[in-house]
């Protein structure tokens, strides 16, 4: 029942109640963008949704305009050149994903989910194996079991392994943890940056540790 329908329903309550009591944060957001750097207050980017469909996540933009075009394409960590001033505070405490609540209202994100991978990144998804395809049997979250076992600083390959726990494990009481323990990730700005490979060759396959204190993580079958 939570999963066919509730979850759905508190989604939709959940993004119309941070839409309008949060009006004065996106207001003001808006106009810190637009003066601090040249180019539109909203990034959207393409990204893997439920069933691999392709759809566009909105942000608060925090790179100079092009920044998909410079180096890697990929955020690097906070001494990436390509993020503006305003940007890093924004990155900082995760407001930059506060335009999501939109995807989340239209049907494309949930609350709690899967991070949405990027079209080319980790991998296209004609590269994910069977098993891999499995995190996209729901719908994508602004945050996950993998954020708050890591959140930037897990390699890929492990985030999908955990992903696909939470989407075996899916249920009121996971999220209800999920939401508790991000709260405190992000007000200590914790695991906020990318300290290692993202794409790991040979690829990571242990558990972190600190998942190890959640009930059956450590399954060899996660």
């Amino acid at each position: 029942m939570y999963r066919r329908f509730f979850k759905r329903f508190m989604d939709i309550v959940l993004s119309v109640l941070i839409l309008f009591f949060l009006l004065p944060v996106y207001l003001v957001t808006a106009v810190a963008v637009k003066l601090d750097s040249k180019g539109p207050v909203i990034f959207k980017q393409k990204r893997l949704g439920k069933g691999g469909k392709v759809f566009y996540m909105y942000k608060f933009r925090s790179m100079c305009v092009g920044a998909e075009q410079r180096g890697s394409g990929v955020y690097s960590g906070q001494d990436d050149a390509r993020v503006t001033r305003v940007g890093r505070f924004l990155r900082d405490t995760s407001i930059d994903e506060l335009p999501q609540a939109w995807n989340i209202l239209k049907g494309d994100m949930s609350l709690i989910g899967p991070r949405p991978p990027l079209t080319y990144h980790p991998w296209p998804i004609e590269e994910y194996s069977d098993e891999q395809l499995r995190m996209f049997d729901v719908r994508p979250g602004i945050t996950g079991w993998a954020q708050i076992h890591g959140r930037k600083d897990v390699e890929w390959n492990l985030r999908i392994r955990l992903n696909n726990w939470y989407v075996d494990h899916l249920s009121l009481w996971l999220d209800m943890r999920i939401l508790f323990m991000t709260f405190f990730k992000v007000m200590s700005n914790a695991d906020n940056a990318n300290l290692g490979a993202t794409v790991a060759v040979p690829p990571v396959t242990e558990i972190p540790e600190t998942a190890g204190s959640m009930t059956d993580v450590n399954r060899p079958d996660v």
